[in-house]
């Protein structure tokens, strides 16, 4: 069974990763995204392996212990509890190959939009989506869906599957009442498309109010 970081192949890539989830849980609770115990990150491994919150952390003051390497079945490797919503992470690892970080925050911002919205939040025409990949113009328009909250997180992960089988850009996903979900490359490139939202969720709300 393997019990430490240092017992897996490659631990310097775990280290490095471990250190990138760390420093995103402290910028984000700065932030306020993140608060109590709310939100979880992971990153993918080269082997396949997946390096992932444990449950029930604070994700502002995560150490190197606080994470665990689970298989691609969500088993984790030392018999630890991962985040409940490990299967959100898989569904969107197994989808999209080329994402190698997904970061989960519980912004006030998305929140309450996810709440006045029923099925979907369509942003266009804001400088702010060029931060997105395969975006190079404001003249853009994305549609983040609104998933409704469920405990059933293997129909929560099926529900998004659906919705990315049937659209080519997918840039992250609300939760109603919950928070948002948003990937990238690497743990850099998640980090720039939850700020970039958690801006274009700001604007929104300003503009439309939490009732539009």
């Amino acid at each position: 069974m393997v019990t430490r970081l240092t017992d897996i192949p490659d631990s310097m890539e775990l280290r490095q990763r471990s250190d990138q989830l760390c420093s995103a849980g402290r910028l984000l609770y700065k932030r306020g995204m993140v608060p109590a115990t709310s939100g979880n990150f992971s990153a993918r491994l080269r082997d396949g392996h997946i390096l992932i919150t444990e449950s029930g952390t604070h994700k502002g003051h995560l150490q190197h212990s606080d994470l665990l390497v689970i298989d691609q079945d969500g088993q984790a490797l030392d018999g630890r509890k991962p985040s409940a919503e490990a299967g959100l992470h898989l569904q969107i690892y197994r989808h999209y190959p080329e994402v190698n970080a997904i970061l989960h925050p519980h912004s006030v911002t998305a929140t309450l939009l996810s709440r006045s919205h029923p099925h979907e939040l369509v942003v266009e025409g804001y400088e702010m989506l060029k931060a997105f990949p395969g975006i190079s113009t404001h003249h853009a328009r994305i549609i983040i869906p609104v998933f409704d909250n469920d405990q059933d997180i293997d129909r929560l992960a099926q529900l998004a599957e659906d919705w990315m089988g049937r659209h080519e850009l997918t840039i992250g996903y609300l939760i109603r009442g919950h928070g948002f979900y948003t990937w990238g490359e690497n743990v850099s490139a998640a980090m720039r498309h939850v700020e970039a939202l958690e801006f274009l969720f700001e604007c929104e709300l300003r503009q439309h109010g939490a009732s539009h």
